[in-house]
């Protein structure tokens, strides 16, 4: 996901600094922006599933001392999830400034 997103945004950098968009460009970028939303919502869904699961077992810990491992584990699943969401986060907001970037071409080119 992670290259997928950067090659995609690279790619409308490119038509963004050469000033060549179109309005089927457009199109496209506002879907691509629902997919990589999407892709967050689920990221996030799921981080906070396992911050629940973590909270969980930290509970759990104080009664049985062998959840110690449980806990690491989902530490450090957690830990990956949330800088996958930032990485998410950050790109698709940038997205929209694409998006605006790109409405700015067209209407200039309108004139």
């Amino acid at each position: 996901m992670r290259e997928y997103l950067g090659d995609y945004i690279k790619e409308i950098d490119k038509k963004i600094e050469e000033k060549n968009i179109t309005e089927k460009d457009i199109e496209n970028h506002l879907i691509k922006i629902e997919f990589f939303q999407h892709e967050r919502l689920i990221h996030l869904l799921v981080t906070l599933a396992y911050g629940i699961f973590l909270f969980l077992s930290v509970l759990i810990f104080t009664q049985i001392w062998i959840f110690v491992i449980v806990i690491y584990i989902a530490l450090i699943f957690l830990l990956f999830y949330v800088r996958h969401y930032f990485f998410l986060e950050n790109n698709v907001q940038y997205l929209y400034k694409q998006y605006d970037k790109m409405k700015n071409i067209i209407k200039e080119n309108a004139k």
